[in-house]
């Protein structure tokens, strides 16, 4: 795709996101679907008794997809309004369906069905990069489910875990995501056939007070589209209420994503994993050296972009007085496509990232076995005790020896010789060779490679079965 250089271009469209969720939220995807909706209508209307001459729908559905958006730009300039242009327009090439284009319809008809098509289609592509990474991660955390490796709490080593457990918590924070995006597809209505403030009365008016033919025909457009139901009830818009329902599921992917990004950015500091660094890549203009991870930054950058996004939604609902208002329409012009386009950017970066992560194992171990005598300390106190000594004396005795091997280890820059020390004290009465069997990292893992065998097999094989995985990458950009 080509830009000019002489205005602005968001760089979601230049730089991050995909030719997909692009093309989704492009112009010509938009108001084609509203030629489809005053299709829709005026089939289902004509199918209830309504008098529209086949020519006129004939002549709608040749003309669904060739808009002329110079001359949509010209009417719009008259009429001050963007759907009367898109009206006149059709009308322009369909002649003979004029007088039935939008017949009984409001605005909110054309704009509202459409952004719900939009964003339960733009949840589907989600959907397939969340699996993909998912499928990806899975690999990762089969093939690394036993590697010891330090665990962090409040960012300091703690007990150990294993490189795979570790992947399946980023894992199952998606699993959480999909959970939630399901559900809102599984329930996302459609505004349907409302007219100006809901109550549509215009359309009750068209078929003579036949009730039962305007619910029919809010049934019927809606299954057109693949919706299983209208909305019960709207104003002249639908709830505001089911845009932030929608950009939460978005913003909480971008979460995820954002949350796996941070993890990667400290363990490539640590040199214990790092990202993929392509053949020629640059790191740094001044530092030749330096191998960034510029992937899982601008996943935090673009996460951090949407998430400030998604209060607006519950703010735009909160002022949609009494049937509407106006100020919605701007704002949800920016922040619906943004966050769908921003997340969708952060997710071919991400499937980017999992399919090619790097594991240093040596660098790991070294890691490991820099702190292991701190986390043998629980065992050595078990030990102590049933060699006779009492399990405060022994704690004290350990307690002091660590301080001091960790002082020396900051101060000095020596190794870890908190053993060494332990086995020169003639008060602890573990022998030296007990000491030394207590560093077989594999102790402190806990259940965590047999963790991981559950959780892949009994949380994430369902998911996966039968699912259509998509194996291509879009590009990366910097």
């Amino acid at each position: 795709m080509t830009h000019g250089t002489d205005s602005y271009s968001s760089p979601l469209s230049q730089r991050y996101a995909s030719a997909a969720m692009l093309a989704l939220w492009s112009p010509q995807r938009r108001h084609g679907l509203w030629r489809r909706l005053w299709l829709a209508l005026a089939e289902s209307q004509q199918a209830l008794g309504v008098d529209i001459p086949h020519a006129a729908l004939d002549q709608m559905r040749e003309h669904l997809d060739d808009i002329d958006f110079e001359a949509v730009a010209a009417y719009e300039k008259r009429f001050r309004h963007d759907v009367m242009a898109h009206i006149h327009a059709f009308g322009d090439v369909a002649p003979a369906a004029r007088g039935f284009i939008h017949y009984g319809a409001t605005s909110c008809y054309v704009t509202d069905n459409a952004e719900l098509a939009l964003m339960r289609e733009g949840l589907g592509l989600l959907r397939g990069k969340v699996l993909q990474v998912l499928s990806q991660l899975r690999g990762f955390a089969e093939t690394w489910r036993a590697q010891p490796t330090l665990g962090y709490t409040h960012l300091q080593p703690a007990q150990l875990t294993t490189v795979g457990k570790r992947a399946t918590l980023w894992m199952q924070d998606f699993l959480l995501d999909l959970s939630d995006l399901d559900h809102r597809l599984a329930g996302l209505p459609f505004r349907g056939v409302k007219g100006t403030t809901g109550t549509q009365a215009s359309f009750l008016q068209i078929f003579d007070g036949d009730h039962a033919k305007v619910r029919e025909l809010d049934r019927r457009v809606s299954a057109a589209f693949g919706f299983a139901r209208p909305m019960p009830v709207t104003g002249q818009t639908y709830s505001r209420k089911v845009d932030a329902q929608v950009l939460g599921v978005v913003a909480g992917i971008a979460a995820s994503a954002g949350k796996l990004a941070s993890d990667l950015r400290m363990l490539q500091a640590f040199g214990e994993i790092e990202e993929p660094f392509e053949k020629e890549q640059v790191g740094s203009s001044a530092m030749a050296y330096k191998r960034n991870p510029m992937r899982s930054e601008r996943v935090n950058s673009l996460a951090r972009f949407v998430a400030s996004l998604e209060v607006n939604a519950n703010q735009t609902h909160a002022v949609q007085y009494f049937e509407r208002t106006l100020d919605d329409s701007a704002n949800r012009r920016l922040v619906i496509p943004e966050m769908f386009l921003a997340t969708d950017a952060i997710m071919v970066l991400l499937v980017n990232i999992t399919s090619g992560l790097e594991v240093h194992r040596a660098r790991i171990e070294a890691r490991v076995r820099e702190e292991l005598p701190f986390m043998a300390t629980e065992e050595l106190i078990v030990r102590a005790v049933r060699a006779g000594m009492s399990r405060q004396d022994a704690h004290e005795v350990i307690r002091r020896h660590s301080i001091a091997a960790a002082r020396a280890m900051k101060d000095e820059g020596l190794p870890n010789d908190m053993l060494e020390r332990l086995a020169a004290d003639d008060a602890f009465p573990v022998p030296v060779d007990e000491l030394q069997t207590a560093l077989d990292p594999t102790r402190y893992t806990g259940r965590a490679p047999q963790q991981v065998d559950d959780f892949l097999a009994e949380e994430v094989a369902p998911v996966l079965a039968g699912a259509s995985l998509n194996t291509s990458h879009d590009e990366v950009r910097v």
